[in-house]
């Protein structure tokens, strides 16, 4: 679909670093889309890619760098096995570029997590996190502007598993999608949050990275979404910016000492990127961080009045759509000091945690808490964290929803059915697609097992969720707000 640019947009990047005009509106006008994902390392590694483990633990010993690299290695070949002929994206550890887009909604491993659909010039965030942080050091982390959730998914993959990734979205239409989303990724060390970026005041020094993908005026979109051309104006852009920086300024507090703040958005308009650069470096005190890059990958370093770099992404030099990213170091504040005073959570008794100890890993150090007659379940290092947050934010979610302990059984929630926490020697039955499909419509399912009671839906060895297996009939527990209408692609 050709793309006919606004001429004040045009005119308005003239001068901008990297820009070629000719290049640029040419890209347009062909509208060709490129569709990217980014595979899912803990799913990958749950579903036993087998081939990567069996080449992890043959080719690495006790090295433990030799044996992530082993697993990663796995882990792609077994992307490249799903999606043949695809291609990697070159600043992502787990990015492909598609052919061409297939059918999402008709693949099971799309709803069990095991990828993301992402913009491949976004997850560029991954080079800004591990070029600027150091991701083995157990991190305190926010997403401000969270929603649906991609670059959440991405954080969750980068930092360590006792980490605790906070992400936040103001729009309380869009926190249900985000949940969605990071249920399906199934990282334990998680908390939604449905906060205005101010509440985060409350939370003085707390954060070792905040990352703040800004709402924009959303041009580098254009070609993937040419409605939203009319949309733009100056007056919106400014608008934008008038926006960004309070956003930025309400959440600044809530960075450390030498915290790390990464700012980018999907515009290419200088005022939503150089002129805020420099604005947080003068009016924030912030020192600007440069990145390494490799010169294959065609991404435009910027640089702002104040010396920060900025990068910029054009549709024209590579495989993605308009992007501009920044990172910057925060000079002022303290470290974080605990309140003396912060609720308590509601321990799960230790001779109850007998009852779930067969449905939960034992090597991820977990802690399991009550909440609403709930069992959840949250690395034990972040424990301690939990009440500081509920003291000043709304939580929507924290950790895992394990399940419900009755008085005859425990009864598993969906989120346990797609988390890492997950014993990997529960009953399951590998589904053929069309069984698959069919039972991500909520439909009766009739597996080929003889296993009764609970028994894990798996297609490719990715789990899907519960089913109640009977003599002569099963329930499907797949939640109904999840389940697909759409038949043929």
């Amino acid at each position: 679909m050709s793309v006919h640019l606004p001429k004040e947009l045009l005119s308005s990047l003239e001068g901008l670093p990297g820009y070629d005009a000719e290049a640029f509106i040419r890209v347009h006008e062909e509208g060709r889309q490129v569709t990217s994902l980014r595979m899912n390392p803990g799913r990958m590694e749950a579903a036993r890619a087998d081939d990567a483990k069996a080449v992890a633990g043959e080719a690495a010993g006790d090295d433990a760098k030799a044996r992530a690299v082993a697993a990663e290695d796995g882990i792609l070949a077994r992307a490249a096995a799903l999606f043949p002929r695809s291609a990697r994206v070159p600043w992502s550890s787990y990015g492909l570029y598609l052919p061409e887009r297939p059918s999402f909604t008709l693949d099971p491993l799309f709803h069990g997590g095991a990828y993301y659909v992402q913009e491949a010039s976004s997850m560029f965030l991954e080079e800004a996190l591990r070029q600027t942080v150091d991701v083995e050091q157990r991190l305190r982390v926010l997403d401000l502007c969270a929603a649906p959730g991609g670059k959440s998914t991405l954080l969750q993959s980068v930092i360590r598993p006792d980490s605790l990734l906070v992400s936040n979205e103001v729009i309380k239409s869009r926190v249900t999608v985000l949940e969605e989303n990071l249920i399906k990724w199934g990282g334990v060390n998680t908390v939604v949050t449905n906060n205005d970026a101010r509440d985060f005041q409350r939370l003085e020094d707390f954060f070792d990275v905040i990352v703040v993908d800004a709402p924009c005026s959303g041009s580098g979109l254009f070609r993937r979404d040419p409605d939203a051309i009319e949309e733009w104006s100056p007056a919106n852009v400014a608008l934008c910016q008038q926006r960004q920086q309070r956003i930025l300024a309400d959440v600044w507090p809530a960075l450390r000492q030498d915290g790390v703040l990464i700012y980018s958005t999907c515009s290419y308009s200088r005022e939503e990127d150089e002129d805020i650069l420099d604005w947080i470096q003068s009016d924030l005190e912030a020192e600007g961080l440069r990145l390494t890059l490799s010169p294959s990958w065609n991404v435009v370093e910027t640089t702002g009045k104040n010396g920060g770099c900025g990068y910029r992404f054009y549709p024209d030099k590579l495989g993605g759509e308009g992007f501009f990213i920044s990172c910057l170091r925060k000079r002022s504040g303290s470290t974080f000091v605990a309140p003396r005073k912060k609720g308590n959570l509601e321990r799960l008794p230790k001779k109850e945690e007998t009852r779930i100890d067969p449905w939960i890993k034992k090597d991820l150090g977990l802690s399991f808490f009550l909440h609403q007659e709930q069992v959840r379940a949250l690395p034990e290092t972040l424990m301690a964290d939990l009440p500081v947050l509920q003291g000043a934010c709304y939580l929507k979610r924290a950790g895992v929803l394990l399940g419900r302990l009755s008085p005859k059984e425990f009864i598993p929630e969906h989120e346990l059915a797609l988390s890492v926490a997950i014993h990997s020697g529960l009953p399951a039955v590998e589904l053929s697609k069309e069984m698959a499909l069919t039972y991500l419509r909520k439909e009766e399912v009739y597996p080929d097992t003889v296993h009764r009671g609970w028994v894990l839906a798996k297609y490719a060895g990715v789990n899907l969720g519960w089913m109640k297996v009977m003599p002569n009939r099963s329930n499907n527990y797949y939640p109904k707000e999840w389940r697909i209408l759409k038949r043929e692609g």
